[in-house]
C-alpha cells in the first residue's frame, strides 16, 4: 500500500480545473490502485501562514527559548512536513497566477523545505532527503506556457523537488483555457490524455 498525499492550491472550489483535474487523477489511481491511502490538504479552505519570525523562532532557537506562538508555528511546521515524509507519491494542483504559482503553494513549500529534515547541507553541497518519492503537478493555465520564458512554474518546482531528493517529477498541463475557441477543449483534452497513462 503506498500513500498519496494531494495539496490543492486553487482559490476557486467552484469551476477550477485543477480541482478537477485533482479529481480525475484520484479517480484513476483509486481504479488502480484500491489500496491506497489518499489524503488531501486544502490550502484555500486552510491556508498555511506564510513564512516569518516565529516560524524562524520555532526552527532556530532552543525549546526553552521558543515563546508560545513560536511552538504553534513550529507545530504547525512539523505537522506538515510529517504528511510529506509519510507520502510515497506528492501530487502538487497548481493553477498559473500571475505567471507562478498561487503564493498558498509557495508558503506550504516554506513549511516543508527544511534543513535536516528534507534536506542536509554536505561539504559538497545540499543533499535532499525525500528520495524514492514520485510527484506529480498538475497545472491550469489560461494561456501557453510550457516551455516557454513566461512559465515559472515548472522550472521552480522541479528545482525544488530535486533540491529535498524528489527527482520522479511529472507535469501534466492544461493550457490555454481563456484563449477561446478550440484552445481550452484541446488543453483539457491533453491533459486527461496524460492523466489516463498515470496511474
Amino acid at each position: 500500500m503506498s500513500r498519496v498525499l494531494i495539496i490543492e492550491s486553487s482559490a476557486r472550489q467552484q469551476d477550477s480545473i485543477s480541482r478537477q483535474l485533482t479529481q480525475t487523477f484520484i479517480n484513476q489511481w483509486k481504479a488502480a490502485h484500491p489500496a491506497d491511502e489518499i489524503s488531501v490538504r486544502d490550502l484555500a479552505v486552510n491556508p498555511v501562514p506564510h513564512l516569518d519570525a516565529n516560524l524562524l523562532g520555532g526552527w532556530m532557537k532552543p525549546a526553552e527559548q521558543r515563546n508560545d506562538i513560536e511552538n504553534a508555528s513550529l507545530e504547525r511546521s512539523n505537522q506538515l512536513t510529517d504528511e510529506l515524509l509519510a507520502a510515497d507519491v506528492l501530487v502538487m494542483a497548481a493553477p498559473m497566477y500571475n505567471f507562478a504559482i498561487p503564493s498558498t503553494l509557495k508558503a506550504w513549500l516554506d513549511h516543508v523545505l527544511r534543513a535536516g529534515v528534507t534536506f542536509k547541507y554536505t561539504p559538497t553541497g545540499p543533499q535532499g532527503l525525500l528520495t524514492g518519492k514520485r510527484a506529480f503537478v498538475l497545472t491550469a493555465r489560461g494561456g501557453i506556457h510550457a516551455g516557454g520564458s513566461t512559465d515559472h512554474q515548472e522550472p521552480y518546482l522541479r528545482q525544488v523537488m530535486g533540491f529535498v531528493g524528489i527527482h520522479d517529477v511529472t507535469f501534466i498541463h492544461a493550457e490555454g483555457l481563456n484563449l477561446g475557441g478550440d484552445f481550452q477543449e484541446k488543453g483539457l483534452n491533453q491533459a486527461n490524455a496524460k492523466l489516463s497513462q498515470v496511474a
